[in-house]
Parts: C-alpha cells; sequence; structure tokens
C-alpha cells in the first residue's frame, strides 16, 4: 500500500502502533530498511532491536502504519526471514522525526543473528577499483554481505557486541554509517584500511602479505588462512606432490579434499556444473557443493582418491577473493586443523596446532567468536541437500508450523550437531564432528 510522503507528513498524527518482528532479522540492515520505509510513509517515530528482534514504534496516518506493517511481510531485505509481527495500538505522543535508537539490553529469549553472507558484487566491485578507498581491502563489507555469526558475541546486534569493537571507524566509515543513502547505512563490521582489521604473514618482513603467500603456494608449500569462521589449510590443486604432502602432515588418509576457485566459469572447466548445483555455487551461503569431474581435469588425482566427484566452492570473503585472483588458479581449502579435531580460529592456537602442517601463515586480526567449518552440499533429484550444515547456514531457523516448548537435542557422539527448539524454530547448530577428543566437546559447550 502506497501512502504520498507529502500528503502523510501534511497530516496530524491520528495514530500509533508498536510492531514486535520476530525471525532471523538481526544483521541484515533490517534497522535501516524500516527507517527507510517509514521515513517515505510520513511517519515518525523509531525502531531499536531488542533481545527478541526488532521494535518499531511509530505513529502516523493509520494507512501509512498498515503500509508499513505490510512491507515488513511483503518486502523486507532479502536476507531477512520474519516469521511474525505483534502489533499494538498505543496512545498517540506526538513522536519526533524517525529514528533509529540504541538497543535494547535484556536476556535473549527467540532472536538470532544473520548467517554469514559471502561478498556480494557491489563490494567486489569497490574492491577491484583502483579508485576506489577500499581497494584491495580484505575485509570489505556492507548490509548486503559479510560477517554475522562468526563475530557476534550476543544479541542485539550491533558492533559494540561483535569483535568489531576494538576498531573504530574512521571518518569516512562514520559517515557512511549515519547515512540512510549508503549501503553501508548501520553495517556493523563496516572497516575500511584506515579504521579497520588488517592482514599480515606471521614471521615474515613480506609488506604485502597475500603475494608471500602466493610464493610459497606457487614453490608447491602450504599455507594456513585465517578466513571467516575459522582456518584454512591451501595449496595448489593441480600439484600432486603438494597435495600430497599437505594429506600426509594433515594426516588425512584419503578423506577428500575441498577445492575452492575464484569464478564459476573456472569450476565448470573442471567438473559438470548444472541447474541447481550452479544455484548452489553462486547463492549468498556459498558452500562446498560436490560435482561429477571432468574426464579433462587438471585436478590432482590425490584430492578425491577412488572418487569422480570434487567437493567444489567458490571464493567467499573479500580475502579469499584476493588471494584467489593473484594466484591465478584453484586452490585447496581445507579446515585448518588436524584430522578429527576442531577447525583452528585463533593466531596463537593455529600457530601452535598447525605449525606442523603449514609453511607460512596468513593472519588476521578481526577475532573469530565463533567457528564454522564450511557447508557441504550434494544436488539430488535436482534439489539441494544439505551433508554439513555450517557456515553460510547457521544460525538460520527451521520454521516447525507450530508452537511447541523448548526443547534441547544434544546430538550424536559422531558427527555431532545440535538442536534447540525455541517456539515456532529449531535451530540447528554447525556440524562439530565427533566427541572423541576434549577440544571438539569444548567446542560443543562454546557452541
Amino acid at each position: 500500500m502506497a501512502v504520498s510522503p507529502w500528503l502523510a507528513s501534511n497530516r496530524s498524527p491520528t495514530a500509533r502502533r508498536i510492531l514486535r518482528v520476530r525471525g532471523t532479522i538481526q544483521g541484515v540492515g533490517f534497522r535501516p530498511f524500516i527507517y527507510k520505509a517509514a521515513t517515505a510513509l510520513g511517519l515518525r517515530g523509531s525502531v531499536w532491536n531488542d533481545p527478541d528482534g526488532v521494535v518499531v514504534d511509530a505513529e502516523g496516518d493509520p494507512a501509512a502504519l498498515e503500509g508499513l506493517r505490510l512491507r515488513i511481510l511483503e518486502m523486507p531485505p532479502s536476507r531477512a526471514r520474519v516469521e511474525r509481527i505483534e502489533v499494538e495500538e498505543a496512545e498517540v505522543l506526538g513522536l519526533g522525526a524517525f529514528r533509529i535508537r540504541l538497543s535494547e539490553e535484556g536476556r535473549a529469549t527467540s532472536a538470532r543473528v544473520s548467517p554469514d553472507l559471502a561478498a556480494c558484487e557491489a563490494c567486489l566491485a569497490e574492491m577491484a577499483d583502483p579508485a576506489d578507498r577500499r581497494f584491495g581491502y580484505p575485509f570489505i563489507n556492507c548490509t548486503e554481505c559479510g560477517p554475522r555469526y562468526t563475530i557476534a558475541h550476543d544479541v542485539p546486534y550491533d558492533r559494540s557486541r561483535t569483535t568489531m569493537s576494538g576498531f573504530a571507524m574512521c571518518a569516512p566509515c562514520a559517515a557512511e554509517y549515519e547515512d540512510p543513502r549508503s549501503r553501508r547505512f548501520h553495517a556493523q563490521p563496516n572497516a575500511c584500511p584506515s579504521c579497520g582489521p588488517r592482514i599480515w604473514v606471521a614471521g615474515s618482513p613480506a609488506r604485502d602479505a597475500v603475494e608471500a603467500a602466493v610464493t610459497v603456494l606457487r614453490g608447491g608449500g602450504v599455507v594456513a588462512v585465517r578466513g571467516l569462521g575459522g582456518f584454512h589449510l591451501a595449496c595448489d590443486a593441480y600439484d600432486t606432490q603438494a597435495v600430497a604432502r599437505l594429506r600426509e602432515r594433515k594426516r588425512r588418509g584419503e578423506k577428500p579434499f575441498a577445492v575452492m576457485f575464484a569464478d564459476l566459469a573456472s569450476i565448470e572447466g573442471e567438473t559438470v556444473v548444472e541447474g541447481a548445483a550452479r544455484d548452489a555455487l553462486l547463492g549468498s551461503h556459498r558452500p562446498i557443493v560436490l560435482l561429477p569431474r571432468r574426464d579433462s581435469s587438471r585436478l590432482a588425482a590425490a584430492l578425491a582418491p577412488g572418487l569422480r566427484e570434487v567437493g567444489a566452492f567458490l571464493a567467499y570473503t573479500p580475502l579469499h577473493h584476493g588471494l584467489m585472483r593473484a594466484f591465478g588458479g584453484p586452490l585447496v581449502m581445507t579446515s585448518g586443523n588436524l584430522s578429527e579435531e576442531p577447525i583452528a580460529a585463533g593466531n596463537a592456537e593455529a600457530l601452535e596446532r598447525l605449525a606442523g602442517i603449514a609453511d607460512l601463515f596468513l593472519l588476521h586480526d578481526r577475532e573469530i567468536h565463533m567457528r564454522a567449518d564450511d557447508s557441504v552440499v550434494r544436488v539430488v533429484l535436482g534439489q539441494e541437500r544439505v551433508l554439513r550444515r555450517s557456515r553460510g547456514h547457521v544460525p538460520g531457523a527451521i520454521d516447525l508450523g507450530f508452537h511447541g516448548p523448548a526443547v534441547l537435542a544434544v546430538g550424536a557422539d559422531l558427527k555431532n550437531a545440535f538442536c534447540l527448539t525455541t517456539g515456532e524454530a529449531a535451530i540447528l547448530s554447525q556440524h562439530i564432528g565427533d566427541l572423541e577428543s576434549y577440544e571438539t566437546q569444548r567446542l560443543w559447550s562454546e557452541v
């Protein structure tokens, strides 16, 4: 329902409603969306995160208020999932111009942060533009993309409750953050080379960390890369000796390695990509997709001994994009751990645990609060089926279709993942793995 902003703004407020929106709506640009919609409809009031979702306190013409409710239900941000809206009539107070308020703290019962999102095309275009102030910046992001779950300490989802809290925004970044016209309006991980996280290589005087990593990779070495939800171990996917070396050091046996590619065309050159598999590869969750290998593929046979499939996925963080572009070919990107251990997340932890595996460490100082391995999917009968549910999916909820009690299902001893139901939704944890070791049991408790 459209209401002329001029007409709405020139009427006296005749109604006030408080809308409590529930679902996966924190970390997806939902408050900026509400701000823009309410302003366009001539409404007054405010919007803020609370421990259970988002609250809108709006005053104005009843038709405009109903228009806002319909926009929330029918046209929310692409990454948002609205489960319900509770509407409360309230006394008209003569509220001021619409604004985004500070979040309301308290004990969370249903609020969920969005899953981590792959770098969007707009950010990648800026990253590739020599004239842009974020040219080559490996942590570029906006409200449409970037880290969410892996950096969040708590809800409500605000910068102060993320691992970005220690990075004070510079004046240009702060101006974007406050500008409703910017796609970085209230983007919590917003940063640039002047004020944000940085990368470096451990124990090396190299000024260009990516270049140093590429040199090692081209020489057949193994590089530990700190990513979004933990470390990857990378090597040249065409180099049989490098793959064998990584397999021996990681004690991997014959379990397959996943391969990261710079773009879809590169994957299509090595594997058969059709229909739903293409959609999965290009989706914002960027999973590893199991694909038939072409007879002409140059990928090392040791990637997946005895199998005709390859686990392929696209670069999904700006750092991965920069590394893949500089290297110029596919890279093994497997979990940064010894077999059956949790993925390493911290710099010091990785330097200790991966010391016998990696020849070089590509590090950064944006801390990872919650580990998350890469998700793995297969296409069956034209439908994407999740085999390992983790980064990009978690903590997305599954609609139960009814309201039930809170139940915790703690999961199995092997291939563990647990599930928590909260009202109408079930929330699955990320893949945790076999609970044989103390380290994995500790990860289970953290998650």
